[in-house]
């Protein structure tokens, strides 16, 4: 009846999936397009073994399979992700526009000591007084993309880091600025924006390169300086940067604001807005970088201030850019609420490793897929018919795009000359999904 021994997937899906062929040998990229099938076709835990179920083979494969898939295949996460990068811009991003970066972490929580490189780090949405939480800690790099039927930005995380405590790699801000260098590498010849929040801000950022700008929030107690005055032509080192300035409360204070509007958040609205340039020495060293002050509800003072290095954004563009950074926020909860990311439990390090990024992977493809060949403007109309009480829905979720995706998968699946009755078990994972449909 559906998934045999043989797999078989949309040709629409496909024809983005043969991108990858290169980055794996064939069977190991039969099991990554089965096990990819199955995490998005599975209704229940996306464990390695559930996404085997998903995709039908349980009874074909051995479940070592799956496992040696992500602990002993030969793949590199960074060049599936060098190729993600490189479809998502060409499907999604227009020609010649610059490619919008957002970077942050989350943390994916595990238990066990044996589990590599889990810690204790920040969970901003742990409850209590101490935000902290025990898994691991990824720091992603996703692209924003504006798609015609929704009003609102969406993040596609394209490049992923494991924060490992005690190493190289422990620094945050480091694997943030590597992200961003390799998904510039992908995509040569595009100006790439970056926006990050407070904590993506620091020396690591000194000497970015001119198609890179950075976009973040700045900290109260930044010291800013006036730029570096001309060379004297007396003997000894020139200075590398002016009078500092006072603090950012005073310059609000003595800086004149003007109304700007401004995007954001699926609305418009008009706030209060000053530009001042000047240097943030210990962040980004000798480049020149504007301050925009935002007063937006304050009649005093200032309600936010934004640092870039882009000094060709207006406030508008600045502020629009930084309030699209929580796009990936909304990326991070899809993919562990929706699309069951980080629940597989893994502990090698090579399993570890690969296992977070590539439910993130899928998870880009989907809606990518969705964007691509599966947009249809009736979709809304069908959701609401399942849904009647959503009577405010006017654009298709992330959760709607992965149910329409798994119907496909599992109608291709489907095959009604297969002489083999149709099992209990086959029956039920229908029977689920168009549950999982209508919830």
């Amino acid at each position: 009846m559906l998934r045999g021994a043989s797999l078989t997937l949309p040709t629409s899906l496909m024809g983005m999936l043969v991108v990858f062929r290169p980055c794996f040998t064939a069977p190991t990229f039969r099991t990554f397009c089965a096990l990819g099938s199955g995490l998005l076709a599975q209704t229940g835990r996306r464990t390695v073994c559930g996404m085997l179920t998903g995709a039908g083979l349980a009874r074909c494969w051995s479940h070592h399979r799956a496992h040696r898939f992500f602990s002993h295949a030969r793949w590199s996460v960074e060049q599936v992700s060098a190729v993600l990068t490189r479809l998502v811009v060409e499907l999604l991003v227009p020609a010649g526009e610059p490619v919008l970066v957002a970077v942050d972490d989350t943390l994916l929580k595990r238990s066990g000591p044996t589990v590599h490189a889990a810690s204790w780090f920040h969970d901003g949405s742990a409850t209590g007084g101490h935000q902290v939480g025990f898994g691991n800690n990824w720091v992603v790099a996703a692209i924003v993309v504006r798609l015609p039927f929704l009003r609102r930005p969406v993040a596609l995380p394209v490049g992923f880091a494991l924060v490992r405590k005690d190493t190289d790699a422990a620094s945050r801000l480091s694997l943030g600025r590597g992200l961003v260098a390799a998904v510039s590498a992908a995509v040569p010849g595009r100006l790439v924006h970056v926006v990050a929040d407070s904590a993506y801000a620091g020396k690591a950022l000194r000497g970015l390169p001119t198609h890179i700008t950075w976009t973040t929030r700045l900290r109260a107690n930044a010291a800013l300086f006036t730029p570096a005055p001309p060379r004297t032509g007396k003997r000894g080192r020139p200075r590398l940067k002016g009078d500092r300035l006072p603090s950012l409360q005073s310059l609000a204070a003595s800086t004149p604001f003007s109304p700007t509007t401004v995007a954001r958040y699926g609305s418009t609205a008009t706030v209060a807005t000053a530009v001042i340039r000047c240097l943030w020495y210990g962040a980004f060293g000798a480049q020149p970088v504007q301050v925009v002050l935002l007063r937006d509800e304050a009649t005093t003072g200032y309600d936010i201030a934004l640092i870039s290095t882009d000094l060709t954004a207006t406030a508008t563009e600045a502020i629009a850019r930084y309030a699209a950074r929580w796009s990936i926020e909304v990326a991070f909860e899809d993919a562990k609420q929706t699309t069951g990311v980080g629940q597989a439990r893994n502990r090698l390090r090579p399993a570890v490793q690969r296992t977070v990024p590539f439910g993130l992977i899928w998870s880009t493809l989907a809606i990518c897929w969705y964007a691509h060949a599966g947009y249809d403007p009736g979709d809304v109309d069908h959701a609401r018919a399942q849904a009647p009480w959503y009577r405010t829905k006017a654009q298709p979720s992330v959760a709607d795009m992965l149910s329409k995706l798994r119907r496909v998968i599992i109608t291709t699946q489907f095959r009604r000359t297969d002489p083999q009755p149709a099992t209990p078990t086959e029956i039920n994972i229908l029977r689920l999904a168009w549950a999982d449909i209508a919830a």
